[in-house]
């Protein structure tokens, strides 16, 4: 299976262009998608999920089960399967996860009754939950919630699942759990994850875009991505008033309070002095590609 996108358009009625001739091919397995807050992430999700209208552009689930699937018009079908897990992720606090799960599956057109007992059981142990079933949701911590979440968005074996920000506001044990969980279900489903955090998509995913103000700035594996810019990611130890001059005659790209200075992380082809060469990771690939793109002066 793949989900493929291509010149793909929103533009909101305040005249905010959320995405901006989108194009992309997303592959089996975890995909991350990077980005800063309000960079179209989660317009870009909400449209696959057919939660809002494109202006423009194409999307195509390819080889599902039930063929070739196109997204923008054929909602039903997607639908069907489909499995989401937005950003902000409601429960009912006073209803237990086994009710809940149930009714899901029930709006999901499960209609057998044992049928669906069977599938939140198996669900609920997927999910590690099945030893608190009978609990509310209200009682839930935040990694036991986004777990529920994710059980909800396996109802009906999807061929596409959206996650939007799972890991925000975890500690990390349940993030650890979280990434544990998503790895395992990606080896047979698309899995499309958008967060504004580096680390996860480094974990997590084999193929990866970074967005900015509605554009597809970087596509591609994140190991080739991070080799691109080997050697060209430098660092030094400042004075903090000293910022703006280095960023008035250098690609500042990230800076960092260090035991009360600060440190700089510059983007440039050939050594600096007084600087010292760092090796590159991925958070320095998603920096230097959002100040790039923010330099040039692009308006949202």
């Amino acid at each position: 299976m793949k989900l493929t996108i291509q010149g793909l358009n929103k533009t909101y009625s305040n005249g905010v262009r959320a995405l901006q001739d989108v194009a992309l091919t997303i592959p089996q397995g975890m995909f991350g998608l990077l980005g800063p807050n309000g960079a179209g992430k989660s317009s870009l999700m909400r449209t696959i999920a057919t939660l809002q209208e494109a202006d423009g552009g194409q999307i195509l689930l390819e080889d599902t089960p039930i063929g070739t699937i196109d997204v923008l018009r054929q909602k039903d079908a997607i639908r069907r399967v489909l499995g989401y897990l937005p950003q902000e992720f409601g429960v009912y606090p006073k209803v237990s996860a086994e009710t809940m799960l149930d009714h899901i599956a029930s709006l999901k057109g499960i209609s057998n009754s044992r049928e669906r007992k069977l599938i939140v059981d198996a669900l609920l142990e997927k999910v590690n939950l099945a030893h608190v079933k009978k609990k509310n949701l209200g009682t839930f911590s935040g990694g036991m919630k986004q777990r529920f979440g994710i059980a909800q968005a396996l109802i009906g074996s999807p061929s596409l699942i959206i996650v939007d920000e799972p890991t925000a506001g975890l500690d990390p044990a349940e993030r650890n759990r979280f990434h544990n969980l998503l790895s395992e279900i990606g080896e047979n489903t698309v899995v499309i994850l958008s967060t504004h955090i580096v680390e996860d998509v480094t974990n997590l995913c084999s193929d990866m875009a970074i967005i900015s103000l509605g554009n597809v700035i970087a596509h591609g594996h994140p190991a080739d991505l991070v080799a691109s810019i080997q050697g060209k990611i430098w660092r030094k130890i400042i004075e903090k008033p000293e910022l703006d001059n280095y960023k008035a005659n250098h690609q500042v790209i990230s800076t960092q309070l260090k035991g009360g200075k600060t440190q700089i992380h510059i983007y440039s082809d050939s050594p600096q002095l007084g600087f010292e060469p760092v090796e590159a990771d991925l958070e320095d690939v998603y920096f230097s590609k959002i100040t790039s793109h923010q330099e040039l002066g692009v308006v949202s």
